[in-house]
Formats: C-alpha cells, sequence, structure tokens
C-alpha cells in the first residue's frame, strides 16, 4: 500500500467513535490521536479542554525584561519565567486585557504563545545576518527574530496574504524593528533567488490541530483530504527553504499542528531529495522526540530529532519544530 493510502485512509474504531461524541470531535481525528498518545489520550483529550495559560514575551528592543516586570506587576499582573524561553513569561492576573496595556501600545512585549517563542531560539539567527521569515505575518516570529539579532542584517518577511502583511507592518512598527523587508507573495516562488539565507524560519501553514485549545472549533473544521492538501503545500515551502539556503545554513521548519502527516512526514520527505540536508538536534531542554512511524509508514530516523510539545505534558499549545542544516 502506497504511504499516502495508508496516511490518508482512516476507519475510526467504536472506541475513536465513542470518544469523539464524549470530547466532540471528527472521529478520524480521535483514531490518529490514539496512535500518537496510547495511554495518554485521555490525558491529551482532557488538557485540550482547558484554556492554556496566558503568556508574552519582552522585546529587549523597547525595555529591558527586569524594568517590564516591575511595570506590569504595578498593574496587579503576576509574571512566572518560561524556563525555555529567555524573554518569556506566563501571566496571570491583571485588571485589564494585555492587548490594552500602555505598555503593549509602547511595543514592550508581544502576546505569544510559549511554544511559539521556541523556533527562533533554535533557530538562533546572529547580527549582521540574512534571515528570511517565509510565513511571517502576523509578525511574532519576526519580531522575535529582530530582536535577537539586535535588529542588525537583514530579515526578508514574507506573506501571501494581504490582511496579514498590515498586521505584519503594524507589529514590526510598534515593536522598534528596523531591519526587515516585507514582500508580499507566495513564498514558494522565492527559490529562484537561490542560495540567500544564513537561516530560514518556516512557520509553515497548517491545519492547527495544536490549537485546539485556543480554538474549539478545529475539533470539526478540517478534513483528512484537507491535511493531505496541506501537507503538499508544506513540502513544496520546504524545498524552497532549502534552494534559498547558504550551504552551512539552518532551517526551521516548524507548525502548531500535532499531525505526523504535516511534519516529521513533510520533513522526511524532503530529505529523501536532498542529501545536504541533515536534521540537528536543537539545543533545548523541552519537547518529545519526533515520531519516526506512523499508521504503518515509517519516516526517516534523523526526525526523531524534531521536538514536540504537547498541552498535557508542556501546558502549552501543540507544536512541532525541526532544525535541519544545509552542507
Amino acid at each position: 500500500m502506497r504511504e499516502e493510502e495508508r496516511l490518508f485512509s482512516v476507519k475510526p474504531s467504536k472506541y475513536a467513535v465513542k470518544l469523539a461524541r464524549r470530547y466532540g470531535y471528527l472521529p478520524y481525528m480521535i483514531e490518529r490521536y490514539a496512535e500518537i498518545f496510547g495511554e495518554e489520550l485521555i490525558d491529551f483529550l482532557d488538557a485540550c479542554e482547558k484554556p492554556l495559560p496566558r503568556s508574552i514575551r519582552c522585546n529587549t528592543l523597547r525595555i529591558s525584561c527586569n524594568l517590564l516586570v516591575e511595570r506590569l506587576e504595578a498593574k496587579g499582573f503576576r509574571l512566572r519565567r518560561i524556563p525555555w524561553a529567555p524573554h518569556g513569561f506566563w501571566v496571570e492576573g491583571g485588571s485589564v486585557s494585555l492587548g490594552a496595556t500602555e505598555e503593549y501600545l509602547l511595543g514592550y512585549y508581544y502576546i505569544q504563545g510559549a511554544a511559539s517563542m521556541l523556533p527562533a531560539y533554535i533557530l538562533d539567527p546572529q547580527p549582521g545576518e540574512r534571515v528570511l521569515d517565509m510565513a511571517a505575518a502576523p509578525g511574532g516570529k519576526t519580531t522575535q527574530l529582530a530582536q535577537l539579532m539586535g535588529d542588525t542584517g537583514v530579515i526578508l518577511a514574507v506573506d501571501i496574504s494581504r490582511e496579514r502583511v498590515r498586521a505584519l507592518r503594524s507589529h514590526l512598527n510598534r515593536m522598534g524593528v528596523t531591519n526587515t523587508i516585507i514582500v508580499r507573495t507566495d513564498a514558494r516562488r522565492l527559490a529562484a533567488m537561490g542560495p540567500t539565507f544564513d537561516r530560514v524560519l518556516l512557520d509553515a501553514p497548517c491545519t492547527g490541530e495544536g490549537v485546539i485549545p485556543l480554538d474549539p472549533s478545529r475539533k470539526r473544521s478540517r478534513a483528512l483530504e484537507d491535511i493531505l492538501q496541506m501537507t503538499r503545500l508544506q513540502e513544496e515551502l520546504l524545498e524552497a527553504a532549502s534552494a534559498v539556503t547558504k550551504p552551512g545554513g539552518h532551517i526551521v521548519y516548524t507548525t502548531c499542528s500535532i499531525a505526523p502527516e504535516e511534519n516529521e512526514y513533510v520533513v522526511s520527505r524532503v530529505l529523501e531529495r536532498h542529501p545536504e540536508l541533515t536534521v540537528v538536534e536543537p539545543k533545548v531542554e523541552v519537547g518529545l522526540p519526533g515520531i519516526t512511524s506512523f499508521r504503518g509508514v515509517r519516516f526517516d530516523p534523523r526526525v526523531s530529532r524534531c521536538r514536540r510539545l504537547y498541552p498535557h505534558k508542556h501546558g502549552t499549545e501543540g507544536f512541532v519544530i525541526c532544525l535541519l542544516r544545509k552542507h
């Protein structure tokens, strides 16, 4: 049986149908989750029923983190550092919305999921480098890349959506970023540029299976065919990322989906065609290893070096992050 037939032909069991009815999911999703989580399936489903802790990233282009903590705690917020994010804080309390404070409007922080802070740290852009953000809007990771680069070098921030580019431009201005060029286009077209960038971030468009705690409608909004179509787009985008990365450069491929079809499968397929690429173990102490087989399909064993985050394990949205190096 072909790989696609194994991955994208799911016949839910009676148990999966029962759990799908109880938790409000489409049955094919539960059947797949049962293989991913095994005995932890109920723990995962229960965690998705609870709201995630709020989190922010301090913008050191505008303010020191210590001063930001002082200002927000004076307003009644309680901040707790996120262990894997040097500029990240979980936030509790407060009498006003995090998006309505003076500090937010001044660009002192970005409201960002705790897991979504990891890709930029793993990519580790250096001052003066050329960096590409292939799906940049609304700007959380772009502004974080600029922060880590000290607003030096050049970031090319690409997005295909006119509306989302407006949000990207607004956040760049609010947070004091000046090293970024915005281009509205299909990022797949960038492959024609050739090896131009030291580092590439591809926070790929995805079905959002990792954000169910934030958007419960995702339990029923996508069919298995949608995942198949998304994997094809993701594969094309990762091919383009490889084409524009300099030898010795790095790519971070990441999604807010926990679907192996959209993550390890995509990376494995691209690795088959590109011997110059390899998966690198990221220097982080959070996350579980990548999945090396799913529904009878074996992936490239190197994808075990990817990192997976889950709400029931890490208190975050679901996220998968793969760091690749081009030789």
